[in-house]
């Protein structure tokens, strides 16, 4: 049968025999993947292996049986392919099919890629961390190395124009073939209580009536394995005897897979998929594509250097690309489980993995290559960058300048994340089982305790282990964890200790993870990377002094721990003795409203040995009080904040003086009033304290001088008395007894700007607020004296106040 993507071939090779790069959009069902790589071959455009790169197992090995099936031999001939774990290739291979992270360590090993005359990147539009990480690489070889070298970057979906600008290569595009796909959507929204996997299994049972007479098999998307498992159980009895369903997912059996995979030999089949099945597999019979419209993204959080699985809704790119399959070998129908509204703010393309990822390998990748300043089509995000080396730093990886080290360089070599491959190169083979365990999916259904030393019991005794304890065991996963356990026992290198407990080998992996239970009664623990996790209240771990978090959600705020392991204190100081050291604390402690000093034994974040820190020096003190000021506050009040407003009045009329805003003070703490703190240690002590000495010492004698000029301190009374003048409100004012001013004509000013007297009767009470003294004794002091006389008969009232003696004392007796 002739492809659609014949037809695109000619100018496909035409650009690559020209430019040696090239761009190829083409729908999925073209023949892309099994074609193009034979055309390039044939048409003799290298005389070295050809790359093709596919981001997941089960497609690399069903392309490269395909390719081998045209070509009339068994794989491992001219087609064969190699991932981790497997390969079937000899030395007349031609076309070497790969897993992603197969050509990055080619490179790394081999930057001149000897014997590579091309690397076709397939399904680029997936944008994995692997594929651009290799394309950026690849250019800077190509570059710099190998002009000869062919790069084709081949997509079904994606936006190409910016990747065909970044490797400055032509785009070629082959229209496909496809059949016509009728897209039906719900009529209305899914109702916000309902379970979407019940939804989906009656979604499910309505495509498979409604398509009955049409034939051919069903396709149903669902964001992971969990959900396949309870969509299956749901439709268990619920569909027609002649339906088989099959599940298909990444770490099923390949057994399993292919038999997914298989048309279905009598009646009707129906997949139960994850997003494996949008791309490069074939799956011959599918008429029907039922679309719960979610998918399942690594997400990772710098913050917290925790990374989660999230479901998120599939975006427009995906949702067209699962529909396709219902189109490949005749009309198709494909069932969608949101409405057309809800489909227009679904977001055009998946994010690029390097967007979203935890950056540890990449960073080590980098570090081994020598620079980063590679052409990236989406640059790596420095604040994730900075985190994953951060990481890599604290596992001996890299150097303090960032250069990868000798134990760097053996991690690279591992099949691991960073994090397991330093575990595994300390510990040596006997950490191999752990690796696998943390590596791969629990062994043990939901429901099980966080302990880890649980999976362990059931990997080295899953007979005793059924027989024993009340948790079900999830075979396929123990199945590959026993296999990549194997495969990594005779990688690990020669470990330095070989007799460390599995929690110390847990703890070599995560140091920032080992966790110290808080007090109280809920199980929450603060970590020593700072952070804090919790297990649930039941859990057999929730006792635990110590742990060390080897799962954990996530949760930037406080992380639920899903896995865990318990180890001693004594482990722990012999594990990490160099990075265990003591520390003189003294801080301002809100609760206790004081100023706790401390000397502390930690790890990290953690405490290990608490103990008071008697002979704290006065100046750790001190400084540690400023908090409690910014705590507390100031509290300006009488002297220091009658000085505190003359200098913002002077500063306000242009003289240089030093800021005495509240927020100025405190913005400058340290220069001015910690020297002053001295025997200051608590809350009580801070109200007792008097501001006035701290604040007057900032300024110098000039200032001082011309502070008394611009803003004087104090009124001088008729009769000789100073009264201090409050600069705090709009104008400057005073407050002094009526009688005080008597004889007094004109109204008292500062610095030229008429004070506002509050006048007060013997009591000591206002009688009078004004800015205009004669004014007042012409005119309302008639009044004002008519109403003293009868309260205060004691004292004098003159009928005119400007003839009389100023007094603050009451009349003589008569004799």
């Amino acid at each position: 049968m002739r492809l659609p993507i014949e037809d695109a071939l000619p100018d496909l090779l035409a650009a690559l025999n020209r430019k040696s790069r090239a761009v190829l959009e083409a729908p999925p069902g073209a023949g892309k993947t099994t074609r193009v790589p034979l055309a390039m071959l044939q048409a003799g455009l290298t005389q070295g292996r050809i790359l093709m790169l596919e981001p997941r197992r089960l497609a690399a090995r069903a392309a490269a049986e395909r390719m081998a099936q045209t070509l009339g031999e068994p794989v491992g001939q001219t087609v064969g392919y190699r991932m981790r774990g497997a390969s079937q290739v000899s030395k007349s291979t031609r076309i070497e099919v790969v897993t992603e992270g197969i050509l990055t360590r080619l490179l790394q090993r081999d930057p001149e890629l000897t014997g590579i005359g091309a690397v076709i990147f397939d399904e680029f539009h997936e944008r994995s961390l692997n594929a651009d990480l290799g394309l950026a690489l690849c250019l800077e070889v190509a570059d710099a190395l190998r002009e000869d070298l062919v790069l084709l970057a081949m997509s079904a979906t994606l936006d190409a124009g910016p990747v065909a600008d970044l490797m400055q290569a032509p785009r070629i595009t082959s229209e496909g073939r496809a059949f016509p796909v009728d897209i039906r959507w719900r009529d209305t929204p899914l109702p916000t209580r309902t379970r979407r996997t019940d939804a989906m299994a009656a979604l499910i049972q309505q495509a498979e009536k409604e398509t009955r007479a049409m034939g051919g098999g069903l396709l149903a998307f669902l964001p992971g394995e969990g959900e396949i498992r309870q969509v299956d159980r749901a439709l268990q009895g619920r569909l027609p005897g002649d339906v088989e369903i099959r599940a298909l997912y990444g770490a099923l059996p390949f057994a399993e897979q292919q038999k997914a995979i298989a048309p279905a030999k009598t009646g009707r089949k129906l997949v139960l998929a994850t997003s494996i099945a949008e791309t490069s597999l074939t799956l011959p019979d599918i008429r029907v594509v039922v679309d719960m419209g979610e998918a399942r993204r690594a997400r990772f959080d710098p913050g917290s250097g925790m990374s989660r699985l999230v479901t998120d809704k599939v975006t427009r790119a995906e949702a067209t690309q699962r529909a396709g399959r219902a189109g490949r070998v005749a009309e198709g129908v494909a069932y969608r489980l949101w409405t057309r509204g809800e489909e227009g703010a679904l977001a055009a393309y998946p994010p690029a993995e390097i967007e979203a990822a935890d950056l540890a390998g990449l960073a080590l990748e980098l570090a081994q290559w020598g620079g980063d300043d590679l052409p990236f089509l989406t640059p790596p995000p420095a604040p994730a960058l900075a985190e994953a080396r951060g990481l890599l730093q604290m596992l001996d990886a890299l150097d303090t300048f960032g250069r990868i080290t000798e134990h760097g360089r053996v991690l690279a070599a591992l099949p691991l994340h960073p994090r397991l491959a330093h575990m595994l190169a300390r510990a040596g083979a006997a950490a191999a089982p752990l690796a696998a365990l943390m590596a791969g999916r629990d062994v043990l259904m939901r429901g099980a305790p966080s302990d880890l030393t649980l999976r362990l019991e059931a990997l080295s005794d899953p007979r005793r282990f059924r027989d024993s304890r009340p948790y079900q065991i999830n075979q396929s996963a123990l199945e590959q964890v026993r296999s990549e356990a194997k495969r990594l026992r005779a990688q690990a290198p020669n470990g330095d200790t070989s007799d460390l407990s599995p929690a110390a080998m847990a703890a070599l992996a995560y140091p920032d993870r080992i966790g110290r239970r808080r007090k109280g009664d809920a199980p929450r623990f603060l970590l020593s990377g700072g952070k804090g996790a919790m297990l649930e209240a039941g859990d057999a771990l929730a006792g635990a002094r110590f742990l060390v978090a080897t799962d954990l959600d996530g949760n930037p705020r406080e992380a639920r721990i899903r896995q865990a392991i318990q180890i001693t204190e004594g482990e722990l100081r012999d594990l990490f003795v160099d990075q265990i050291g003591w520390h003189d604390i003294c801080d301002w402690s809100k609760r206790d409203r004081r100023v706790v000093a401390r000397r502390q034994e930690r790890f990290g974040a953690i405490t290990l040995d608490d103990r008071i820190w008697k002979d704290a020096p006065d100046e750790a003190v001190a400084h540690a009080m400023l908090d409690g000021v910014r705590d507390l506050g100031l509290r300006l009040g009488g002297a220091a904040a009658r000085l505190a407003a003359r200098v913002e009045l002077a500063r306000a009329d242009g003289l240089d003086l030093p800021d005495f805003s509240e927020t100025g003070l405190m913005d400058s703490l340290e220069d001015w009033l910690e020297p002053m703190l001295t025997n200051v240690r608590s809350a009580e002590d801070w109200k007792r304290f008097d501001l006035l000495p701290a604040l007057q010492a900032r300024l110098d004698w000039d200032q001082q001088q011309a502070l008394d000029r611009v803003a004087p301190p104090h009124y001088r009374t008729p009769l000789g008395r100073k009264v201090p003048i409050d600069y705090a409100g709009d104008v400057p004012e005073i407050a002094l007894r009526l009688q005080e001013l008597f004889g007094e004509t004109r109204h008292p000013s500062s610095a030229g700007v008429p004070l506002k007297l509050t006048l007060l009767s013997p009591a000591q009470r206002p009688v009078q607020v004004t800015r205009d003294l004669p004014g007042f004794w012409a005119g309302s002091y008639a009044d004002v004296r008519k109403d003293m006389r009868a309260r205060y008969p004691k004292h004098p009232w003159p009928e005119d106040p400007t003839e009389a003696d100023p007094t603050t004392r009451a009349k003589p007796r008569k004799s």
